[in-house]
């Protein structure tokens, strides 16, 4: 249902062509006819440039600073303040730009595959790739639902090619991301990156759910197909989140945006969002073939003959594509399942002092997934020459609008109810850290992932890690038994116990500011100080 000249006079938009729910066919011509460089992929997919912001910008997102939300909010570097007149000030901009365009494109959709817990979202835009992509990332309403839409409980008005003004009380550069939790308003200025809306979602969701007793997660998650019951892996960038969820023996609830309601887990999206660089159709084969008719391909080089070099990094490293979750074949619609038997935290220990597979207390599940742990390795980053620890809290600091015991109490208190096993598994290094050890065998990390799954390391054989006190599987069908304790796989044993009490103080000093939030249990979860 094409909808045309749709009135958005209630937003204070006076456009009068304005187009509605268009679907890809049509976007797809919009774009061809006005956006720039907007091109069609050999695969089918649509290819669009976000110009000259190729990544989100974190350092650009503010939170109105209202009375009656300024105390749930965890203020600091990752939820900035910004005063309601400066808000104001810049939603008006955004309507005043939108308003001189000749078309606009206006997108209705849902987040939370829950009914329960679904919210209704407008997207206002100048841009049709913009409309497409939130089309993909957004649950689709059908006919019936885009008639009974009513009013949205969040609008975003995306006025992206039109910069802040750095007059603006609160504004550091002419890229300004706000979200007024009151007004139920999102505005963007100054950045055509399609991914700001999506997050801007998922920031909604983020403060939205744990009122209700929800947990909001980053994470992937799959289900049993006989039993239903699902489970749910996190891990920051290069743990092996979407590869090790791309698991044909189960289906996929979705790759990135969940929640953990009373009735089991859902996902927040319609789609998937998946980094592109150096795709091929035999590493990631359900990826590569999503992206066809009705996917984005986002900041792509194209070969003459259309086809894409994934490899090419020109315009940027975060290459992107955009499809929804009914491309992937072993997607489960709708994208609900029962409570998760198995939570799994994925690290990519570059220091080599995680074992393959440990089992985690619920006390340690919280200290964990307040963590957020991974690892960078040397030369993937300028700077970089030897391991890093990084950290991000809950596994999404980014997007975490409470503070994060808020969370990690919500996943303590849903682990203990309904009975679910945690683990943390490492996809990084064994027998060193990065330069002298190897990384991880991907069979043998898949063959822990299946053992979870299947049950068998419920009653596996355990031992306590003297350094950060969870048990450590000790055997698992497929992985060698040499390689499940780390300690005896370096050949120097005493420069392994400096790298882990090394990275025991850097668990530590990233704890610190979390401790007067955190109850006793939760402060000797993590690792034992060096007597």
């Amino acid at each position: 249902m094409i909808v045309k000249d749709f009135s958005l006079a209630e937003h204070g938009i006076t456009v009068t062509d304005v187009y509605r729910n268009l679907p890809p066919s049509t976007l797809y011509e919009e774009a061809i006819r006005h956006e720039r460089d907007s091109r069609i992929a050999e695969s089918g997919a649509l290819v669009a440039y976000s110009g000259e912001k190729t990544g989100r910008s974190p350092k650009d997102k503010r939170i109105v600073r209202r009375p009656e939300s300024q105390n749930d909010v965890w203020w600091g570097t990752v939820n900035i303040p910004l005063e309601p007149t400066s808000f104001e000030i810049n939603r008006e901009r955004a309507k005043d730009y939108l308003n001189t365009r000749e078309r606009l494109y206006c997108f209705d959709g849902f987040a939370g595959w829950d009914p329960a817990h679904q919210i209704k979202v407008r997207v206002i835009t100048e841009r049709p790739y913009h409309a497409l992509f939130m089309h993909t990332m957004l649950i689709r309403p059908d006919r019936r639902q885009l008639a009974d839409f009513g009013k949205p409980d969040y609008v975003i008005y995306n006025a992206g090619r039109f910069p802040a003004n750095l007059h603006t009380a609160g504004m550091t550069s002419k890229t300004s991301v706000d979200l007024s939790l009151e007004d139920g308003d999102v505005v963007i200025l100054g950045t055509e990156y399609a991914g700001e809306m999506k997050k801007g979602v998922f920031t909604i969701m983020n403060y939205l759910m744990p009122q209700r007793g929800v947990l909001s997660m980053h994470c992937s998650a799959t289900a049993d197909p006989l039993t239903g019951r699902s489970s749910i892996l996190f891990g920051l960038s290069g743990t092996g989140k979407t590869t090790l969820s791309a698991d044909p023996k189960r289906e996929l609830i979705g790759d990135d945006e969940h929640c953990w309601s009373d009735s089991g887990v859902f996902n927040i999206e319609g789609g998937c969002y998946a980094k592109t660089i150096d795709l091929t159709n035999e590493s990631e084969p359900d990826i590569f073939q999503a992206l066809h008719f009705g996917a984005v391909l986002e900041n792509v080089k194209l070969e003459v003959d259309r086809s894409v070099d994934f490899h090419d990094t020109s315009i940027t490293q975060n290459t992107r594509g955009a499809y929804p979750i009914e491309f992937i074949k072993n997607a489960r619609i709708p994208c609900v399942a029962g409570h998760p038997t198995d939570v799994i935290f994925l690290t990519c220990d570059a220091f080599g002092v995680i074992p393959p597979v440990s089992k985690l207390t619920p006390s340690q599940a919280m200290y964990h997934f307040i963590s957020g742990y991974t690892a960078k390795v040397a030369g993937t980053e300028m700077g970089v020459n030897e391991p890093q620890a990084t950290f991000s809290p809950c596994f999404g600091g980014p997007f975490m609008v409470w503070h994060p015991t808020r969370y990690a109490a919500l996943l303590a208190a849903k682990i203990r109810t309904h009975g679910s096993n945690v683990w943390l598994v490492n996809t990084g290094w064994s027998g060193g850290p990065y330069g002298i050890g190897n990384r991880m065998n991907l069979t043998h990390t898949r063959a822990i992932i299946d053992s979870i799954y299947a049950g068998s390391l419920a009653n596996a054989p355990t031992t306590a890690d003297p350094v950060f006190g969870f048990e450590v599987v000790t055997a698992c069908p497929g992985v060698p038994t040499e390689i499940m304790i780390p300690r005896p796989t370096w050949p120097d044993p005493a420069a392994f116990d400096l790298m882990a009490e090394r990275l025991a103080g850097l668990f530590r000093d990233n704890f610190r500011p979390y401790e007067a939030l955190a109850s006793d249990d939760l402060k000797r979860a993590g690792p034992r100080a060096k007597a």
